[in-house]
């Protein structure tokens, strides 16, 4: 009979603690909740699980894989996100090896000297690691444990200590909660402040740090964003918060097309000047094109 529960009732932490004591094998699935009619003991609504959320494996009580739903898991989207793969080599790649297992394709692109086994492992690792603290945070949501349910044999899974897991998860917990009250709003957008290439002499970022920056605009959501990298809710806000701090962003309301930069709805006086503003920056273009 399947583990089951609700993590408002049973954390999160619980259950690696639980897994890890009992050196159990399956996989963990947690869900959006759906309200029921029902009360539990506690005189909360029951929830019935919804759409899956996330999916952590364990074997023998180690953690071997896990992904957020939404998101790729495969070792391309792996390798990308740590940086290892390009944007433009993960789409040719990702093309080009369509119905290939990660484990047939690791051998190929350490042959083709694309990556090493260190780094495929290394950034396995740490993308796997990056999704449970991501998780550790929910407060709420049903999951269900199933003993003896592996993913098929094509995977490449590397075993985590759950120990150090849990005691780094406690310490990320309480940045989590510290990020939520600073950016408690992922549908805010970014912009730079003036004078950008100033602030950006000298700096040195990571690869996950210029892709969020390459993706600044007041006209994308700081969600819109997260999505566009494979990031998950609590990456998004770390690299969001270091920028800030940085100097290099600013969180504004986003830009949409029934808006304009002052945040006010566009009158039929606004549409007709229009065609004016786009003679007027034709005239720019022209005029650049002049010298």
């Amino acid at each position: 009979m399947p583990l089951q529960g609700n993590l408002r009732d049973f954390s999160t932490t619980q259950l690696l603690n639980l897994i890890n004591l009992s050196g159990r094998t399956g996989t963990l699935k947690i869900f959006e909740g759906v309200p029921t009619e029902e009360l539990d003991a506690m005189k909360n609504q029951k929830m019935a699980p919804g759409e899956q959320r996330a999916e952590v494996v364990f074997r023998t009580g180690k953690l071997v894989h896990a992904v957020l739903s939404g998101q790729r898991g495969d070792l391309i989207a792996v390798l990308n996100k740590a940086g290892k793969l390009t944007d433009q080599q993960a789409t040719i790649i990702r093309e080009r090896a369509k119905g290939t297992t990660d484990k047939s394709l690791a051998v190929r692109l350490i042959g083709a000297n694309y990556v090493s086994q260190h780094d495929i492992v290394n950034s396995i690792q740490q993308y796997t690691l990056d999704v449970v603290y991501n998780l550790l945070a929910w407060r709420d949501g049903p999951f269900r444990f199933e003993d003896n349910i592996l993913p098929d044999g094509g995977r490449i899974l590397v075993p985590i200590d759950l120990e150090n897991v849990i005691i780094e998860g406690a310490r990320r917990i309480k940045e989590a909660e510290e990020l939520i009250q600073h950016l408690p709003n992922l549908d805010m957008a970014l912009k730079f402040p003036e004078n950008p290439r100033e602030k950006f002499k000298g700096i040195h970022l990571s690869v996950e740090e210029w892709r969020v920056v390459s993706y600044v605009n007041p006209k994308n959501t700081i969600r819109k964003i997260a999505k566009a990298n494979n990031m998950s809710e609590v990456e998004i806000r770390r690299i969001v918060y270091g920028l800030e701090q940085a100097g290099l962003v600013e969180i504004v309301k986003p830009l949409t097309a029934e808006a304009n930069p002052n945040g006010q709805v566009p009158t039929r006086r606004a549409k007709a000047a229009q065609p004016v503003q786009r003679d007027v920056v034709k005239k720019l273009i022209d005029k650049i094109k002049s010298y």
